[in-house]
């Protein structure tokens, strides 16, 4: 019996390790947005809030689209949500609604957010809230446009194809979405400053979505279910809002200690993808767990968790040395700077990745505990978490280790 019980373990941790692998190798994908990245960091000098706001865009879009994911990877285990793209349940169409509404909801925080701290520490304007809710509105209204039937699609199909969504999805689509976002928001922010005819585009698009949004609230206030989702994940995002921040000073500070290093701006969009992945995967497979009596509501039920935790960390262990060769190899730095750029990224790794599992997996059983919906919380909170952490992490390794 003891026998086939370890079986059945390393089954379950080998194929966890396989999913995750290979929803973690879509990471690869953040070298795109980090090649944009790179290149337009001369561009982004033109308003002192540019690379600022940027981690703040990717983490709240990470974690609108981690609360779709999460919440369609909980619903269709239980049979709440059916797996069709067009003719399904009202909690289907409720989610959707709470998701563009919350969108618009983020965009107002954030920008003011940010722009007290951009006042508060760089020497901003107040005037500037103008541009950067501008610029964050036609960001996260167009990412809502291009990548929500993405993470249904994907929700679907790996769930009809017998896969985990829990373990697919999130991190298939937050690669994804990071690509399209950034070269979204890189977009908006030259041809904002471009010409008078860009701030015309930018504010009719704005005005559009805020109509459109206007037109949700007026319908969906009355339903219960939406009103819940609004109120749970407003809690979350008063948190997430500050939290961001700290990566936006963070990447900040990254610049000016190492310059305009093409190599480590190419690959911080996969770092803080990578990471944060591997907590959405470990918090999206305990609130599942939770949801089906499969987990004790404790911190100490983490040990029979350990099996995901250690699948999924092996994985973006070794998608950090990949990432570190094909930088290497695009900016011709194998010899020498291969090594020290791997050792860099190993250590950003070992300090991030186990500070997340332990935050992801204490929210998802606290939120649990006190009877709040925790696809509303875990990703939310870990996804801008995550960042920040990988972020300052990253900072930490490239100092210590210069």
């Amino acid at each position: 019996m003891a026998n086939l019980i370890t079986l059945n373990g390393l089954k379950e941790s080998t194929s966890t390790f396989t999913q995750s692998l290979l929803s973690l190798s879509i990471n690869l994908g953040g070298l795109i947005s980090g090649a944009f990245l790179a290149v337009y960091l001369d561009a982004l000098s033109r308003a002192p809030w540019s690379l600022l706001l940027f981690p703040g865009i990717l983490s709240i879009r990470g974690s609108i689209g981690g609360i779709l994911s999460s919440r369609l990877g909980t619903a269709l285990h239980l049979g709440t949500v059916e797996p069709n793209l067009l003719k399904n349940t009202k909690e289907y169409y409720l989610s959707l609604a709470a998701i563009v509404t919350i969108t618009l909801f983020s965009c107002l925080i954030l920008s003011v957010v940010s722009t007290f701290f951009g006042v508060l520490l760089l020497g901003m304007r107040i005037s500037d809230l103008i541009d950067i809710l501008g610029v964050t509105i036609v960001t996260m209204g167009l990412s809502i446009v291009l990548i929500t039937p993405l993470t249904i699609g994907v929700s679907i199909s790996a769930f009809k194809k017998g896969l985990d969504p829990d373990v697919m999805v999130y991190p298939v689509i937050s690669t994804l979405a990071d690509i399209l976002v950034t070269f979204c928001y890189l977009t908006a922010v030259t041809r904002y400053f471009e010409s008078s005819y860009g701030r015309y585009v930018t504010w009719t698009f704005d005005l559009l979505f805020v109509a459109a949004v206007a037109a949700i609230l007026s319908k969906n206030f009355r339903e219960r279910d939406y009103v819940k989702m609004m109120k749970e994940f407003s809690l979350s995002l008063m948190l997430v809002t500050l939290i961001v921040n700290v990566s936006g000073f963070s990447l900040n500070r990254i610049r000016e200690t190492i310059g305009n290093r093409p190599k480590v701006f190419m690959v911080y969009p996969a770092l803080i993808d990578t990471v944060g992945d591997v907590g959405s995967i470990v918090g999206s497979t305990a609130t599942t767990k939770l949801a089906l009596g499969l987990l004790t509501p404790s911190f100490s039920s983490i040990k029979g968790h350990a099996s995901t935790v250690k699948a999924a960390w092996s994985a973006s262990m070794l998608m950090f040395f990949v990432y570190s060769t094909l930088a290497s190899i695009i900016y011709e730095s194998f010899s020498g700077g291969y090594v020290h750029l791997s050792l860099q990224l190993l250590a950003t790794n070992l300090m991030a990745t186990p500070l997340i599992v332990a935050i992801v997996h204490f929210i998802s059983i606290m939120t649990y505990k006190y009877g709040l919906d925790p696809d509303n919380f875990t990703v939310p909170i870990e996804s801008s978490v995550a960042d920040a952490v990988t972020t300052l992490c990253l900072l930490v390794a490239l100092t210590l280790l210069p």
